[in-house]
């Protein structure tokens, strides 16, 4: 009704005082007024109205909205008949809001109907059976709205004001109505009732499948229930194969159909008997023989229309349809089946997709319903008609299509889509091993997923059901413990945590098979019409543009297309802007091949800071290059393009980031001897504690022994390594151990620690970090090797982002390194450090007293396990050479090996002995020399110590045995401890001194873990 209208009825109302008297006033008002308007028409307020006049529905009264008004609804039988009573209340008020007035009307039993027209609520009570049953019917509508109910009323804002006022209504409007115009009441109504299930191809491949999709059906407690099945498994794409043979002339074609006829009669024959098996093989033979017509059509043209082969392929869905609901019959299940053809009407939408006419659809399922009452029916995806009655198919994907659509038809409470698959996951289960279900989804961020690649569902199949906000749940067939996806509207929240950003970021998704191209140049800049020209380009040669990029300067544009069309594109347009690149306003249309997208989807990212920033730096710790970026202002998207070879291993570091603990790190561990198997059970005792504290993820993905090693790809179970090392280690090999700790699993930072005193292990130190692989080390040999080696691996650790640590190379545990950085990074300047930094060398002059002999002490020392398997390591000195050159280098001293002069306590005619027992032998004939200088220092009040020396001050280092007073805490040294002191310009008068064991695996493989979880918190920023 027009405003104009609406403006009478008010006007009509106040003049007869019915906004100020009585309600009996209001009742003629009304009247008058729908005499004025319908003068052809009459006003019944009795019970029952004659049946020989139409009906005149009630348009909307304008926008009621301004003043409250109180007010009640009785309701008025307009017709009865042989067949049903029909019921209709107009109120004429609007409630305060559409949606509460609207679920309010619902809430009566399932016999009654509403609907919103326009500023009306209309509540329509209909009952197919007696007169009781009406009056039941009736009573259950009234007496909803014969409650008093407050609403919020007023004039259109166009209108004059009038004053506010309460009143009832207790009028209703009808005219004179014919039972040959009425609409045909549905025996089965529509509704929330109805529950939609859909099952594709393998769910229905086989009998026994089928049989378990007729039991899930029958367990499904709804009302009533639609299914929609595909074709069985492979059908579909016989159907095709045998079109195309007809077409190309193959007389195989025959064959072909023959076993299609076989393959559905054997699953006849397993489900059906009786009646319902007589039927179905009289069905399939009939359609079979005129397949073969149509086949043999088609061979004799040699071609095949679209409509024709549309018409061909249907029939999968035609047969699985009827197949199934025969088989629930059996099971005793009130069901028919629907060929969909009959009722889902659609309309060619271009890019080989269709557009379903919803309001032709609406009025063939009417009649369907009508004609077919039963509790449920089973439905032919895939399959539909155009306005034309033509048969035709609702293209990829077209099942799950076809249920959605469905559920929009029926206005079902639930669409259900049963696939092989447990749910919609994170990422792709395929590549990336930790992927998750994901338990809710908006419809927004299950259509960003889909579209970026996610197979579960097609994005058009979220369109139907989002106007009604119908759920959809993605459920597995072969699992039904797994409660599946739901998709929906409104999902319900995880927990919100501002710290986890899983809460905003559901999923992530890839494109391969990409290419991007890139038009710029000066001339584009501020110029109308240069997008609109590259891609109507574009368009012309039929491509699609996946993303878009451009800057704000204007001056260039990027776009994504499937790497099998770029090549037209490219040179599309170089045709279109020849002329501009003759000219130099475009400098060129350049082609990278080879990329894939990377998209990260979650609707609770818009208006969420930190998500890009998490996301980017996910990237960059993965040494991973964006070639391109692109976001829409919703920012339920944010979509990168990569290198393809890249591709894997973004998605694994993003996932990584967001789904994994906060500091996830694949470990490979090379050298499972002493030291290294300590820190495996270090590893194993601590993890528990430091994913729940630190949230802190070591995996140990790799172990390398010096002939076997021990793989996995989703991390060692580290109680069981030595057994599984031995029994299913295979051959040893460090590159392929490199390759796998590095690439082959879910998580993008790598770590290689490596626990050998190995040179060769050493040398691939320089390899490991350009390739973005941290390392961690207690072996000296690259610190302490060649200087241009040494300066080489610094660079390119900070180049490359990568960390490199090493504290347990000088002081095992104690925080030696550490402590040196500390005071550099901090502006103090180191004059000397000076320090016992041998545990082996330590413990033999802690015990080197009173009367002992050398050769005692140190066979005591290596019966302790203090000392090398040949002791001689020890004694030479090189060992604390090597800690000092590290110390040095660490200064800022580029000072060799070579340079440091190094006092060696091995006796020269013993250096040259062919074996450790032949040393120990010998060596207590050695004993007086060192004897003399220990008694020395004695009757001086001192001691002896071996201990290394860097002068800063005048870039030089000392290995050495030197005396020190007993005073001095280098005197005051007890077992292996080692001790440094720092001295520097802070530390003047008194060094800085770090003092503890210096030697022993439990202390070592700790120096190594505290570097694993100095790691796991600089993970993004170059160490220094």
């Amino acid at each position: 009704m027009s405003s104009e209208v609406a403006q009478q009825l008010f006007r009509e109302c106040e003049a007869s005082g019915a906004a100020r008297t009585s309600e009996a006033r209001l009742s003629v008002a009304i009247q008058k007024f729908w005499m004025r308007i319908c003068p052809d028409e009459r006003v019944f307020r009795s019970q029952e109205a004659p049946r020989s006049q139409q009906m005149r529905n009630v348009d909307a009264v304008g926008e009621l909205q301004g003043e409250r008004v109180v007010g009640s609804i009785v309701l008025q039988k307009v017709i009865k008949s042989s067949c049903y009573h029909l019921y209709t209340i107009f109120l004429f008020i609007v409630a305060k809001d559409q949606q509460s007035a609207f679920c309010a009307a619902h809430s009566p039993s399932s016999s009654g109907r509403a609907s919103v027209n326009g500023s009306f609520l209309v509540l329509s009570a209909h009952e197919t059976t007696s007169e009781t049953n009406s009056r039941v019917c009736l009573s259950n509508a009234s007496s909803l709205l014969q409650r008093t109910l407050t609403y919020k009323a007023g004039f259109p804002s166009h209108l004059e004001r009038r004053e506010s006022f309460n009143f009832k209504v207790s009028a209703s409007v009808t005219t004179d109505v014919s039972t040959t115009e009425l609409p045909v009441t549905p025996s089965v109504v529509k509704g929330d009732t109805w529950s939609i299930h859909k099952f594709g191809g393998t769910c229905v491949g086989t009998s026994e499948r089928i049989y378990n999709v007729a039991k899930i059906v029958t367990e499904d407690n709804s009302e009533r229930k639609l299914v929609v099945v595909s074709a069985m498994s492979k059908v579909t794409d016989m159907m095709y194969d045998l079109i195309e043979k007809a077409q190309s002339r193959d007389d195989s074609y025959e064959l072909a159909l023959d076993a299609v006829f076989e393959k559905h009669k054997a699953t006849a024959l397993d489900l059906l008997d009786g009646e319902e098996l007589a039927s179905f093989l009289s069905i399939l033979s009939i359609d079979i023989s005129n397949l073969k017509a149509m086949l043999r059509a088609i061979y004799i043209a040699g071609h095949v229309t679209e409509s024709f082969s549309d018409f061909v392929v249907g029939h999968g869905e035609l047969w699985s349809a009827q197949i199934l609901s025969s088989v629930l019959r059996k099971g005793g299940v009130d069901c028919n089946w629907m060929d969909t053809r009959d009722v889902l009407i659609v309309t060619p939408a271009g890019s080989n997709q269709v557009d379903p006419d919803y309001t032709e659809s609406e009025k063939r399922l009417e009649k369907w319903l009508s004609q077919n009452p039963s509790k449920a029916v089973v439905a032919t995806g895939f399959i539909a008609s155009t306005p034309q009655n033509i048969p035709t198919t609702l293209k990829r994907d077209g099942s799950d299509f076809s249920a959605a659509i469905m559920g929009a038809l029926f206005r079902a409470h639930q669409v259900t889509i049963w696939t092989d698959v447990d749910g919609v996951y994170s990422a792709d289960p395929r590549k990336v091993s930790e992927a998750v279900i994901l338990n809710n989804l908006s419809y927004q961020e299950a259509w960003e997923m889909s579209y970026f690649g996610a197979n579960v569902l097609h994005p058009r199949t979220i369109i139907p059901v989002m106007r009604y906000d119908i759920p959809i749940v993605i459920r597995n067939i072969f699992n039904l413990s797994a409660p599946g996806t739901k998709i929906s509207r409104s999902p319900v929240n995880e927990i919100e945590d501002k710290k986890n950003l899983v809460t905003y970021v559901k999923g992530f998704a890839t494109i391969d098979n990409l290419a991007l191209v890139n038009v710029e140049g000066t001339g584009m800049a501020g110029v109308p019409g240069t997008a609109s020209a590259i891609f109507g380009a574009v368009k012309d040669v039929g491509a699609n543009v996946i993303m878009i990029s451009q800057a704000s300067s204007e001056h260039s544009v990027c776009f994504a297309v499937p790497e099998k069309e770029v090549k037209a594109v490219a040179e599309a347009l170089e045709a279109r802007f020849r002329q501009a690149l003759s000219a130099g306003r475009l400098s060129q249309v350049a082609v990278i091949p080879n990329c894939s997208i990377l998209a990260a989807v979650g609707q609770k990212m818009a208006s969420t800071p930190g998500v890009s920033a998490t996301l980017f730096n996910a990237l960059a710790k993965a040494n991973i290059n964006v070639r391109a970026i692109a976001q829409g202002c919703s920012e339920y998207n944010i979509t990168v393009v990569v290198k393809k070879e890249d591709c894997v291993r973004a998605l694994r570091a993003v996932h990584s980031r967001f789904y994994l603990s906060k500091t996830s790190i694949a470990v490979g561990i090379i050298g499972p001897g002493l030291i290294g198997a300590t820190l495996l059970n270090q590893l194993r005792e601590q993890a528990a504690v430091l994913k729940e504290k630190s949230n802190t993820d070591l995996r140990v993905m790799g172990i390398l022994g010096s002939k076997k090693m021990l793989l996995s790809d989703t991390g060692i179970d580290l109680s069981t390594w030595k057994e599984a090392h031995k029994e299913k280690g295979e051959k040893a090999d460090l590159e392929k151990f490199a390759q796998h700790v590095h690439g082959n699993h879910f998580i993008p930072n790598t770590v290689i620690v490596d626990c050998t005193a190995s040179t060769d292990v050493a040398d691939h130190y320089h390899d490991w970090l350009r390739e973005g692989i941290h390392v961690i080390t207690p072996n000296k040999k690259a610190n302490s090797g060649p200087l241009d080696k040494y300066l080489k691996l610094r660079a390119l650790q900070r180049q490359s982002f990568t960390h490199y640590f090493y504290e347990a190379t000088v002081g095992a545990g104690l925080p030696i390194m550490h402590t040196l950085r500390d005071l550099l990074q901090t502006g103090d300047k180191i004059i000397r450090i000076e320090g016992i930094f041998s545990g082996t060398l330590s413990y033999i002059f802690n015990n080197f007293v009173d009367a002992r002999a050398f050769s005692e002490v140190v066979m005591e020392a290596k019966a302790a396990g203090y000392t090398e398997p040949d002791p001689r390591d020890d004694l030479a000195g090189t060992d604390v050479a090597r800690k000092v050159i590290i110390l040095a280098r660490e200064c800022g001293l580029n000072l060799e090996l070579s340079d440091i002069p190094v006092q060696s306590l091995v006796p020269d005619p013993l250096k040259e002995t062919a074996s450790v027992d032949e040393f120990l032998q010998q060596l207590p004939s050695f004993d007086t020399d060192i004897a003399e200088k220990q008694r020395a220092a004695e009757e001086a009040g001192e001691v002896l110590r071996y201990v290394g020396v860097v002068d800063v001050t005048n870039q030089k280092g000392v290995v050495e045995l030197r005396r020190y007073k007993k005073k001095h805490p280098f005197a005051q040294l007890s077992g292996s401890d080692n001790i440094i002191a720092f001295t520097t310009e802070r530390y003047n008068k008194q060094p800085l001194i770090v003092r503890g064991p210096g030697a022993g695996a439990e202390v070592t493989a700790g120096g190594v873990f505290s570097d694993l979880l100095r790691l796991a918190s600089n993970l993004g920023a170059p160490s220094c």
